[in-house]
């Protein structure tokens, strides 16, 4: 919990495979996790962008854009 509360001050790769599994297990839209950590969605998307990342809602998954 405290990783993603604190998520600009964590490492991205934890953060990111975090994510992946609540989104996978618990959360049906990253907009659920978001509200339920009470997390800003437009930063987060920047913080996504800024580390070469996205949202992909068709697989409700985070993604690399290598």
């Amino acid at each position: 919990r405290k990783v993603l509360e604190n998520y600009r001050n964590s490492d991205f790769n934890i953060t990111y495979s975090i994510v992946n599994m609540k989104l996978r297990d618990e959360y049906s839209s990253l907009q659920d996790l978001l509200s339920t950590f009470d997390i800003d969605e437009e930063d987060f998307m920047k913080y996504l962008a800024e580390h070469g990342c996205r949202y992909d809602s068709s697989t409700n998954s985070l993604k690399t854009d290598e």
